[in-house]
């Protein structure tokens, strides 16, 4: 069952896309995509999965969507017709159009829509990420999210929203709302926030791939190969990540020699050409360069660091760039200096459902010698994080620290 819950997940996104550009629904196609995954549980573990699974589950969402339409007739005459005989895409190329989940994208960017309410419905509709997981990434609650994602559909349906990429001239005002959806999705899988893995490997190669096809769109943006770098950066050091029995291991004791050069090269070739960018991408890139780079822990820039994240706190006043900020200063300067620097942030409430705070002040005091608190924000910390690796880990910390 795991192994083809990635199957979904990795699908998902690419599914709902062609779906919704043959159907001009996104109700239609998600509800369609939806479906397909119920027969695939069903048939699947019976018959195997198929050599094409992307294009076995669009295929069957297809049919399962234009019976919907046939009994509901919720297009008038001519355009009902022809999508319903539209026969020409019977056999599902899955990457046939290129940008299909970037036209989505720019579809749940219009300005029609709310800033928070664009981001969940792309987060569910191209990523597939589920409600709670969607809640945790943007610090909101489950009911507030669900409620987000209804209303823009609503929404998109009502205006008749057309499922496009804009012209060129609207490109920019949607850009930043498609490469926040982008990050996301990376985040997601490179820090999987629920469940059994520490790392979700289809939604970090999603992230990668995505991040790629937007800035072969659009060359001249220069926040677009910030993004590409960070990911790219980040995306370096995956396989270091967890050890072999799936536990977390920190960025101090990754193994560099395993770190993916080819990958470091590429990000630092994108980050040269996101020089001059005004946006967040860029000083988050620097961090994760300054990482990359690094022959040692011990050699780690955190100069560099702290600098770029001051620009970073300028940038987005952040409470979880503010929280990591207080790690890094806690580096730079001491564990105590970096516990000062954390209480500027620890009572924002926007941080209420997160484990950041209690995970970032565990680990300053635990580096400065006092364990017995560190113990106890350790577990707050367990408490708030619905990962069980990222449970497993904690309480080898507070191992570590005599609790």
């Amino acid at each position: 069952m795991r192994a083809l819950d990635g199957v979904f997940r990795r699908e998902w996104g690419p599914a709902v896309a062609a779906l919704a550009r043959w159907s001009g629904d996104l109700g239609i196609a998600e509800d369609a995509v939806q479906e397909a995954c119920a027969e695939a549980l069903r048939s699947w573990p019976r018959d195997g999965v198929p050599d094409n699974p992307g294009g076995w589950l669009v295929a069957v969402a297809r049919n399962r969507a234009r019976d919907r339409l046939r009994r509901e007739s919720i297009r008038p005459g001519k355009e009902l017709a022809a999508v319903l005989n539209d026969e020409s895409a019977d056999a599902p190329v899955m990457h046939r159009v290129r940008d299909d989940e970037l036209r989505m994208m720019f579809t749940c960017a219009h300005p029609a829509l709310e800033r928070l309410s664009q981001l969940a419905l792309t987060l569910r509709l191209v990523s597939g990420l589920t409600v709670p997981e969607i809640a945790r990434a943007l610090l909101l609650s489950e009911t507030a999210v669900g409620q987000r994602i209804t209303r823009a559909k609503n929404k998109i349906r009502q205006a008749n929203i057309p499922l496009r990429v804009p012209p060129p001239e609207l490109l920019g005002e949607r850009t930043p709302h498609v490469l926040s959806c982008i990050y996301s999705v990376f985040t997601e899988g490179y820090w999987s926030t629920a469940g059994p893995s520490a790392i979700r490997d289809e939604l970090c190669d999603e992230g990668v791939r995505l991040a790629g096809e937007l800035r072969a769109l659009m060359p001249a943006e220069l926040e677009a190969h910030a993004l590409y770098a960070l990911v790219l950066l980040h995306d370096s050091r995956r396989l270091t990540r967890i050890d072999a029995a799936g536990v977390l291991v920190p960025l101090e004791e990754q193994d560099r020699r395993r770190w993916d050069r080819g990958r470091i090269a590429r990000g630092l070739d994108a980050l040269r050409r996101a020089a001059g960018s005004a946006g967040p991408y860029l000083p988050q890139a620097v961090i994760a360069a300054a990482h990359a780079t690094a022959p040692t822990w011990e050699q780690t820039d955190w100069v560099t660091i702290c600098r770029a994240y001051d620009l970073l706190v300028r940038l987005t006043d952040s409470p979880v760039v503010r929280a990591n900020r207080a790690l890094a200063v806690g580096f730079r300067d001491g564990p105590e200096a970096g516990l000062a620097a954390l209480d500027g942030v620890a009572h924002d409430p926007r941080l209420v459902r997160s484990n950041l705070v209690p995970t970032v002040r565990a680990d300053l005091l635990r580096r400065s010698g006092r364990h017995r608190e560190a113990v106890d924000w350790y577990r707050k910390a367990m408490e708030l994080n619905g990962s069980e690796p990222g449970r497993v880990f904690l309480r080898r910390r507070i191992a570590e620290c005599g609790g």
